[in-house]
């Protein structure tokens, strides 16, 4: 009977709540980790500015002109520095991110693979899991593989950045000139910045296609890519549909979330500040569970296209050339025979 693969991904995810807790606990810990850094940095950075006094009367004026000058004469000299820092940081943070995401999508796809083997072949015996412990060499290798996937969409991310500055440089020459008008920068950048983020989640979204394959099947950086590109040609209305039904999921969610954030706003006056950001920090909290929990579904349905059978995946058997009638005759019938009939009483 036909499975919906849409379907079995968010089953995965609804029965096997362990997956999602692997995949938000590496998102979270890097997340927390990023926070805390660039926290820090900032309070330190903050701990370093050089304030006068006369720089605290000129802030105390209210006046932006000389708030301004103020603040010019603060920052003056310590901007570079804290580029350079933060560059550094941001450096730091994606080999963190990496190397994080790399060991939790190794666990969390493999563990997705074997679930959807166990249904497939029914319950793995001992034999097979005492091999599977000792496939050390394997995981070194399908975590390479990931090592590699993942480099290369932090620099589709980096790439889609300066794209958006070099978009952002175009739109500032094109509307240059004795006639340029602002509109002018704005109608050139929005297409190119549009175009610039499609091409980097298209590619984005399809190197962590590839990484499904890197761990299911073991294969490296490059053959994981191939892979990838085969099971979109061979198999698109399943991976379409999976990444049509989760998306709209995680677009529902970030519709509600965003209203319930924005509700305990209007109560900023009659509540206290602290219960009202406390209440929008649980409200943007649920909904990044939500959305992990959301992309192990989609996730598991990917693995589940490429677990599955065709013809239990939902797709049907691709349509074959009939092969013709092969027709047997049996030479020693006499009726059939070519040979004159011989009989006794028989003309010849």
């Amino acid at each position: 009977m036909p499975i919906s693969p849409t379907v079995e991904g968010f089953r995965a995810a609804f029965r096997r709540p362990l997956f999602s807790v692997t995949e938000i606990a590496w998102r979270w810990v890097t997340g927390a980790t990023a926070m805390a850094l660039l926290l820090f940095g900032l309070i330190e950075y903050l701990d370093t500015l050089p304030i006068d006094t006369g720089d605290l009367l000129l802030l105390r004026t209210r006046q932006p002109y000389l708030a301004g000058v103020a603040l010019a004469h603060i920052f003056g000299g310590s901007l570079g520095r804290a580029a350079l820092a933060l560059g550094f940081a941001a450096l730091l943070l994606i080999v963190l991110w990496i190397c994080t995401s790399s060991v939790g999508r190794f666990a969390t796809v493999r563990a997705l693979a074997e679930y959807f083997r166990g249904k497939v072949g029914g319950p793995v015996s001992t034999d097979e899991r005492t091999n599977e412990s000792n496939d050390t060499p394997h995981i070194s290798t399908n975590i390479r593989a990931l090592l590699r996937l993942n480099f290369l969409r932090a620099a589709v991310v980096m790439a889609a950045t300066l794209g958006l500055v070099g978009a952002a440089i175009v739109a500032d020459f094109g509307s240059a000139g004795r006639y340029g008008e602002p509109g002018v920068a704005i109608l050139l950048f929005i297409p190119l910045a549009a175009l610039i983020c499609l091409i980097a989640w298209a590619l984005n979204w399809f190197l962590s296609l590839a990484a499904v394959f890197a761990v299911s099947t073991g294969e490296g950086a490059m053959s994981a890519i191939v892979a990838a590109a085969e099971l979109c040609s061979q198999r698109a209305g399943a991976v379409l549909a999976v990444s049509v039904w989760t998306g709209l999921a995680h677009l529902i969610a970030f519709g509600g979330a965003s209203v319930l954030v924005v509700m305990p706003l209007a109560f900023v006056r009659m509540m206290p500040w602290r219960l009202v950001a406390l209440a929008s920090l649980l409200v943007a909290l649920a909904y990044f569970a939500f959305a992990d929990w959301v992309y192990v579904a989609r996730l598991a349905g990917y693995v589940c296209i490429n677990e599955m059978p065709e013809t239990q995946a939902g797709t049907p058997p691709p349509i074959g050339v009939i092969p013709p009638v092969q027709s047997t005759i049996d030479r020693d019938e006499l009726i059939l025979s070519d040979v004159p009939n011989l009989l006794p009483g028989a003309p010849a």
